[in-house]
């Protein structure tokens, strides 16, 4: 009836066309049944696994290349290892990321720009960043203004009287984005990932000086330099018995973690009471102590383990040697640009370029 091919990450919900073929399904009643290649190609997280729950949806989940078909009816056998295929499909990804976030903090921490360069700077190749000449100008006359004691909206104004164009769309930059402009470090020729500052392979645009007299005019606006964002480890597992509302958690005293209710409903007589994230892990920990497998589910968990796991080995496998044919295949230009150079067909400019490019 029609198929949906999704290019974008499937790592967390919100893919486009996934969200296409559920509405695609929601407004054809008559169709119920879903063809995918495997598991890991249809849903790698649980919002998405939830959505084509079959015991609630009533669809057909025809899983061709491992051959299985998923329906209301399947048995809790086969119910039980789909479901521990998307939880493993969803620690692959978490492990991609993972991997994926090595190799961006490997290439940070030798002082390369990881994606998009800051406005003002412009990236010739992955390792080599200069500055606009353009743009650079628009950085520096913004710090100027802003460290003289004006405010962000003047100095907006006095940028955009001045003739200083942010972008042709966008003449005249927004309070929000300058803000975040004069408080980017990475001005002065130092590269900041995940809060640690490296030493930066690009040329700085403002002094240490000028970028410093900024930060104090942050001070005097009463404007925060920096925004703390904290992941607590039991946020978003626990309700308040009394009125339902989220279980919640701040900082106090700088280092102590205390949780309590949000009290987003109105009145709660719990809303004020406060207990230490240590002695809530210590009653989770004795939660999990009383949960017990019986033998045959162990026996299930194991069969979906190895069903999984060879599903790995070959998405691995075909990762592997999608990556050695590109590497090849670049090898293949470079020995045709090294024969081109040798031959005198191609400049050294050239020759250094491309193969700078290529690598």
């Amino acid at each position: 009836m029609k198929e949906f091919t999704e290019s974008e990450s499937a790592k967390q919900s919100g893919r486009k066309k996934f969200e296409e073929m559920i509405q695609f399904l929601k407004n054809s009643k008559d169709i119920k049944t879903i063809l995918v290649e495997k598991t890991d190609r249809l849903y790698r997280n649980f919002c998405d696994y939830v959505n084509l729950d079959v015991d609630k949806t009533g669809y057909s989940v025809y899983l061709v290349k491992e051959g299985v078909v998923l329906t209301p009816n399947s048995s809790s056998h086969e119910k039980l290892v789909h479901g521990l295929k998307v939880l493993l499909a969803k620690n692959f990804i978490d492990n991609l990321r993972e991997e994926t976030q090595k190799g961006r903090l490997k290439k940070a921490s030798q002082g390369y720009f990881i994606g998009q360069v800051p406005y003002g700077y412009k990236k010739l190749n992955p390792r080599k960043t200069i500055i606009d000449e353009q743009k650079a100008p628009f950085v520096i006359r913004a710090f100027e203004l802003y460290g003289s004691g004006l405010s962000l909206e003047h100095v907006r104004n006095q940028l955009y009287d001045e003739g200083f164009v942010y972008q042709p769309a966008h003449n005249k930059i927004s309070k929000g984005q300058l803000g975040k402009l004069l408080q980017n470090i990475n001005y002065v020729g130092v590269l900041k990932f995940k809060n640690i500052i490296y030493e930066g392979q690009h040329p700085p645009i403002v002094s240490q000086e000028l970028f410093d007299k900024a930060q104090l005019s942050f001070r005097k606006d009463n404007k925060p330099l920096y925004r703390d964002d904290h992941n607590f480890a039991l946020s978003g597992l626990m309700t308040c018995a009394e009125c339902g509302c989220a279980i919640t958690a701040e900082i106090k005293k700088g280092k102590y973690i205390y949780y309590h209710c949000t009290g987003g409903k109105g009145k709660c007589s719990q809303k004020n009471k406060y207990i230490s994230e240590e002695k809530l892990e210590k009653q989770f920990d004795e939660a999990i102590k009383t949960v017990n497998l019986a033998q045959r589910h162990v026996e299930y968990i194991k069969q979906g383990l190895k069903e999984c796991l060879k599903d790995k080995k070959e998405f691995s496998e075909e990762i592997r040697e999608n990556l050695q044919s590109e590497y090849k295949r670049i090898e293949n230009r470079l020995d045709k640009l090294l024969v081109g150079y040798c031959d005198g067909t191609i400049s050294t400019q050239l020759y250094n370029e491309k193969s700078i490019a290529k690598l």
